[in-house]
């Protein structure tokens, strides 16, 4: 493995940490609670698909005519990555993107997916990001969560989108969040059958096949520059900086919520 690889895990290990021990997790003890969490996650399942989309259209020919386009091998990668994510098997083996297969889940458990369409809808009409998280009434941790994300977006830095994408968005339900929902799925087999099956694909792909895909981009992107490598970790700091603050909010909704009915 690269050496820039190894130095970026070693040096985000203590924020991994942090976000797979998340106090978020103590509080998701039954439909209610577990209904908050998934109506600020889906944003992130949204805006991973997006930055997932932008590293295709920057690192691939996405237009007509097509010319060949940067590194075929980095070409194969995110292509590979892409084809999982935007198009992969349901529960019932149909093809469907990730971000569909949530909002199944959502609907399964009864979590209100409203905002999200509606944040969706007036995206497609020409609203920007800011304006259809106003009108939709978009949680304000996912908010700065997706700023961030299009910030990166709108950098076109590809290094650094591969890495924030590598080390900050893959690998990071912990074991105890699907214990959780396992334990759930046995108390209501009808409400959470697709999200136990969404966490157990997300293990079986993300956290496998397309997490060494990507660190394998990831090396391919920022090769010997040792200045490039530096502006990894330090936006991979950011992005996982990010994803604390997000479940902060998570874990804030939650305690307000049932101090209203104390």
């Amino acid at each position: 493995m690269h050496s820039g690889i190894v130095k970026i895990q070693e040096h985000i290990e203590p924020l991994r940490q942090e976000i797979i021990h998340h106090h978020v997790y103590n509080e998701i003890e039954d439909l209610e609670s577990l209904r908050v969490f998934m109506e600020f996650h889906v944003y992130a399942v949204w805006d991973f698909m997006s930055l997932l989309k932008a590293l295709q259209q920057g690192l691939t020919c996405t237009t007509t005519p097509w010319f060949p386009v940067g590194n075929p091998n980095t070409r194969y990668l995110i292509n590979e990555i892409v084809t999982g994510e935007e198009s992969d098997l349901d529960h019932l083996g149909v093809r469907k993107s990730h971000f569909e297969l949530y909002l199944e889940a959502m609907d399964q458990c009864k979590a209100n997916t409203a905002p999200v369409k509606t944040f969706l809808s007036h995206l497609q009409s020409g609203h920007s990001i800011e304006e259809a998280c106003q009108i939709a009434e978009v949680p304000l941790a996912a908010q700065e969560f997706m700023k961030f994300t299009f910030s990166l977006i709108d950098s076109l830095d590809y290094p650094l989108q591969s890495a924030a994408f590598t080390f900050g968005r893959e690998d990071l339900i912990p074991n105890m969040f699907i214990s959780i929902v396992a334990d759930l799925n046995q108390k209501f087999p009808d409400q959470l059958g697709i999200l136990k099956y969404y966490m157990e694909r997300h293990i079986e792909v993300d956290g496998d096949h397309h997490s060494n895909l990507a660190l394998e981009m990831t090396a391919e992107l920022c090769g010997e520059n040792a200045e490039v490598w530096s502006k990894a970790q330090q936006v991979t700091i950011e992005a996982l900086q990010q994803r604390v603050k997000l479940w902060d909010g998570v874990y804030d909704s939650i305690k307000k919520i049932r101090s209203y009915k104390a």
